[in-house]
């Protein structure tokens, strides 16, 4: 019986405790009609959420009518919302799916906090599921693409996974509970619609226990991903550190390089075809920039620095300038710390300017006659990309005086003629180091 199913399945899966306040996402189809029953029947307090998405005109409408009459007549509290979701989508260039789910979820999470509720039920079952696996395989997807539906993912439950369409309907009829019927659910628009209407059935012509072999193969996939994702871990920690990124030469001597690669940045936004890109360039010069939304790779001479995406421009450097000038005295020794830098006061003629360095800044290294370019000091110091990019100079007019925190220019120092000391010190400034934490 499917009711002693629903509920071993939440037992098993440890989806629901018996104190639970429970919101049911409730369309008014034949799933979540079913769920509420079912959750209801097994005693579970339960709310119900339905949102008016604006999009099959008078049909969305009369759905909303259903359920506040469905719920009035179960004593269930409903909160309702409406969404001007065609809009939502064209403004955040979303398909119109995508809106509507980035929108009913973001108000589900709020009615969870609002309210004080446990989690948010909803309706997918066992066929969901298999659409979910066929989908990613159509898109492209990794390991975890064809593991279907997750029972529980966060705050959200989904009980019926343990269950098919077909059961649902007919424990549907058995209690003579109406549901409405979503006529786009009937129209192959959508892709996922094309699946369930056109592509399933054709599988099912082929193999007529096509779904039942599917979903054992999923549930052997879940199994197997466990030691997969064991695997990969102890991968990560093998060739990857927040501090300085995947190292290349670790990588490749993994079984799977390739597969590793992966799994480190698709999490963060870069797709397939980009993460076969970086692959490639794994042995290239180093330099190259790949960018996904929030992050980007940059691939250096030994490894692949991975950092988020700075929106802002730096426009103030991460630590505080003090300069002091004073009177060469006997004795005076010029400090061996590279937060420090000492100046012939009376060679400092231009203004005094910080500032990142730029392409063709040059300047004369301490202790050598003739100019060096930055870029190739930088490059001779093995500094990476990233730390290349946030290498700041101070300036006296139109000359480099001190490459900050590295080497000061030949033509500032110290010498036998000297009368007067300028020095410059930095320390980290206050809100970096509050930034930081």
């Amino acid at each position: 019986m499917i009711v002693s199913r629903v509920a071993t399945y939440i037992e098993t899966e440890q989806l629901i405790l018996p104190s639970d306040k429970i919101l049911v996402a409730l369309s008014g189809g034949a799933d979540s009609v079913a769920l509420l029953r079912l959750l209801t029947t097994l005693g579970y307090h339960c709310e119900a959420a339905h949102c008016n998405f604006h999009l099959r005109h008078e049909e969305s409408n009369r759905d909303e009518c259903f359920v506040r009459q469905l719920c009035q007549e179960l004593n269930i509290k409903l909160h309702t919302t409406d969404f001007q979701t065609a809009e939502y989508a064209k403004e955040n260039r979303l398909s119109i799916e995508m809106a509507a789910r980035e929108l009913r979820y973001e108000w589900f999470h709020q009615l969870l906090l609002v309210h004080g509720i446990d989690c948010i039920a909803v309706g997918h079952h066992k066929d969901d599921s298999i659409e979910t696996l066929l989908l990613n395989l159509i898109r492209g997807t990794g390991i975890n693409g064809l593991l279907g539906i997750a029972p529980r993912k966060g705050a959200v439950v989904r009980p019926l996974l343990c269950v098919n369409r077909e059961e649902i309907v007919h424990y549907l009829d058995g209690i003579k509970q109406a549901y409405v019927t979503d006529s786009t659910n009937l129209q192959d628009e959508y892709t996922r619609n094309k699946i369930r209407l056109n592509i399933i059935p054709l599988m099912q012509e082929i193999n007529p226990s096509f779904k039942e072999g599917l979903s054992e193969t999923i549930g052997h996939l879940n199994e197997a991903a466990l030691l997969y994702e064991h695997g990969i871990n102890e991968g990560k920690e093998r060739v990857f550190s927040p501090e300085k990124g995947i190292d290349i030469g670790l990588l490749m001597q993994e079984p799977s390089p390739k597969t590793l690669l992966f799994e480190i940045l698709h999490p963060l936004g870069f797709n397939s075809s980009q993460i076969r890109a970086i692959g490639q360039a794994l042995h290239g010069q180093p330099g190259k920039f790949f960018f996904a939304k929030d992050w980007r790779v940059i691939k250096d001479r030994t490894h692949l620095l991975i950092e988020p995406i700075n929106q802002e421009i730096q426009k103030t450097p991460p630590f505080e300038l003090i300069q002091e000038t004073c009177d060469l005295y006997p004795g005076f020794v010029i400090p061996r710390n590279k937060e420090v830098a000492c100046f012939d006061a009376d060679k400092l003629h231009g203004a005094i300017e910080l500032r990142v360095w730029r392409a063709g800044d040059v300047f004369v290294p301490f202790g050598m006659t003739g100019q060096k370019r930055v870029s190739d000091y930088l490059t001779d110091r093995k500094f990476s990309m990233s730390q290349k990019e946030q290498q700041w100079v101070l300036c006296c007019g139109d000359k480099i005086a001190w490459l900050v925190g590295e080497r000061t220019d030949n033509r500032f120092r110290i010498d036998h003629s000297t009368r007067k000391v300028t020095v410059f010190s930095i320390k980290p400034a206050s809100k970096c180091e509050e930034i930081r934490r």
